[in-house]
């Protein structure tokens, strides 16, 4: 249960901001009466008396939260009586109620961002006693949190007093504008309490839940508080994006702490993978400071270095900076082998684990059986397992509609026929269409017919049924046989995202063939022979992505950076004596 209910709004004018010392504009509930005691002699508010909030408490508000705590919870999810009858109204009635109406101009307001006229709705609708779901407050909550001004922040505050005077229950999105409100009263630590206060109610925080905290502290330069809200999350099993990592890097690497900067990169390297150009110029700028140039080993286990670049499949040790003085660093390119234009490091491929290959499996295979027919789709496992492995398989319809108006079984065939001459066994790929483009459209063509007809034979065409979607098809079929999969498809529509692991982008990586069509003919451009993600050599170089270029024509900008001193000759000599793993494999030993 939340702490108390809101201060009265006479005493909310004048000494609401300032009178709950730490947490001095919490919008909280009532509680029960020895909740109220407890927290009359707690610590979080020494000098804080509880009169006001009892003597401006409304009776029925009190009488329940007396009762007993469970039946303080019963009240605030009971319906409102005046509402309790919309269920068994008809969706037309519904819409045209007070209530219904009210919920159309502000979702209205929402869109418009309007916040005077949803304020304006608001004060017309407690004028006309019309009752407020938790849509609605939370629409208001919003706009006030989206389009904050000082009246904005009070009437946000205000509203939410109301919601829990009217006992109706906040969820996820409640506390996270309210959040918003406090970081825009510039109040990072009353926005971290309230994600804490919303984890001990029972609702789980999201990302954007965090956000008003973390970017907050960030601004104030208020590091180990910013860390905080980073364990927290952690703790909470949500798992920050780019945007939180960035600001965290930006603040220490105005803090010149080295070892947090290190962290944050690896961290990174696991989420990100390809850092965007803000993100980019952060790190550029941590390479150039002071406080870079003069933190690292000077002397380090060459072992030990080059026993964890193995142990994580290469690319990375995380033992700490390696090296001392100045850097130097810049934007580069990677040749077709993937060495550094710049200063000539080559980087590795790094190993993706089998185990972790076939656990992606399972999953694809579950999430599939889910959002398919159960029984097409096993039907299709089991034709895989009689037809396959595949060298290679074929987004079909993302090949015959490049730059097509119409289903183009000529240029299927020509890319069909490429990857058959590529693979080893010169084994036909596998071909993942829709049912429907085998019996209609271009489909009726003799010429195309045949060529149905000997992709059938060849135990190569999968027609995925009607009404399915052929991704979930093509997708576990690359990954269940390791194969190579041609197409342009970016994967990053609704269906990847519920993927919701590091391992997708990884395999992609190694997977993906895409193609280009020219007067010249077709182009295949496998993929790289090295990992594009942040790596750390082994001598203490750094490589950074950017998602600069890599549109199949343009080169990837990388950041490039190095010690301007080499190693200690004691290191480079050890370095002769002991054998380096290599870490770049062919394509073929991949699958």
């Amino acid at each position: 249960m939340p702490l108390a209910a809101f201060l009265p709004s006479t005493l909310f004018r004048t000494s609401f901001f300032s009178s709950l010392s730490k947490f001095k504009t919490l919008a909280l509930y009532p509680l029960p009466r020895h909740a109220l005691d407890r927290f009359a002699s707690s610590s979080l508010c020494p000098h804080v008396s509880l009169r006001p909030i009892l003597k401006y408490s409304s009776p029925q508000c009190l009488a329940r939260s007396m009762a007993s705590p469970l039946s303080t919870a019963a009240a605030m999810t009971t319906p409102n009586p005046e509402t309790s009858s919309l269920p068994t109204m008809s969706k037309k009635a519904r819409r045209a109620s007070p209530e219904g109406l009210l919920r159309r101009d502000l979702d209205m307001c929402s869109k418009n961002g309007d916040l005077p006229e949803a304020l304006r709705l608001y004060d017309a609708a407690r004028t006309a006693a019309i009752p407020l779901s938790l849509h609605h407050f939370n629409v208001l909550l919003y706009l006030c949190s989206s389009f904050p001004s000082p009246s904005g922040l009070e009437r946000g505050f205000e509203i939410y007093r109301q919601m829990g005077l009217d006992g109706v229950s906040p969820n996820e999105a409640t506390f996270t504008s309210l959040a918003r409100l406090a970081s825009a009263k510039e109040d990072p630590d009353l926005a971290f309490h309230l994600v804490k206060q919303m984890a001990s109610s029972g609702i789980p925080p999201k990302l954007r839940s965090f956000g008003p905290a973390l970017f907050g502290f960030c601004k104030k330069g208020e590091v180990e508080k910013a860390h905080e809200v980073e364990a927290y999350m952690a703790d909470s099993g949500i798992e920050p994006e780019e945007n939180e990592l960035a600001a965290l890097l930006h603040l220490n690497v105005r803090a010149g702490r080295g070892e947090d900067v290190y962290r944050l990169l690896h961290r990174m390297r696991t989420i990100v993978r390809r850092v965007s150009e803000s993100t980019a110029e952060i790190i550029e700028g941590w390479f150039d400071t002071e406080a870079a140039k003069e933190v690292g080993l000077e002397k380090w286990d060459i072992n030990k270095v080059k026993e964890r670049m193995v142990k994580g499949g290469g690319g990375w040790h995380g033992q700490g900076w390696l090296g001392k003085g100045r850097w130097k660093v810049g934007k580069t390119e990677m040749d077709d082998s993937g060495v550094c234009r710049r200063c000539g490091e080559k980087l590795v491929c790094i190993d993706i684990d089998p185990v972790e290959t076939e656990a992606f499996a399972n999953s694809l295979a579950r999430l599939a059986s889910e959002r398919e027919v159960r029984a097409d789709f096993t039907t299709f496992k089991d034709w895989l397992d009689r037809h396959g492995p595949f060298h290679a398989v074929l987004d079909a319809a993302n090949i015959a509609l490049n730059k097509q108006l119409s289903f183009n079984f000529l240029q299927l065939n020509s890319v069909v026929n490429g990857m058959r001459q590529l693979s080893p066994s010169k084994k036909l790929p596998l071909i993942i269409m829709h049912s429907h483009r085998t019996k209609s459209g271009t489909a009726d063509k003799p010429n195309n017919k045949r060529l149905l007809e000997s992709w059938r034979k060849a135990g190569s065409l999968y027609a995925t049924p009607p009404g399915s979607n052929d991704d979930w098809y093509w997708l576990y079929a690359a990954v269940r046989c390791r194969s190579l999969l041609v197409t342009n498809d970016e994967m990053r529509d609704h269906l990847f995202e519920l993927l919701g692991t590091s391992f997708f982008p990884r395999w992609k990586e190694k997977h993906q063939v895409r193609l280009t069509f020219s007067k010249n003919g077709l182009n295949f451009h496998m993929p790289p022979p090295y990992s594009v993600v942040i790596q750390e050599s082994e001598d203490g170089k750094w490589h950074i992505p950017t998602v600069s270029g890599d549109d199949i024509e343009t080169p990837r900008q990388w950041i490039c950076a190095t010690r301007s001193s080499s190693p200690p000759a004691e290191q480079i000599q050890t370095n002769n004596l002991i054998s380096t793993p290599k870490m770049n494999k062919p394509l073929s030993s991949l699958f």
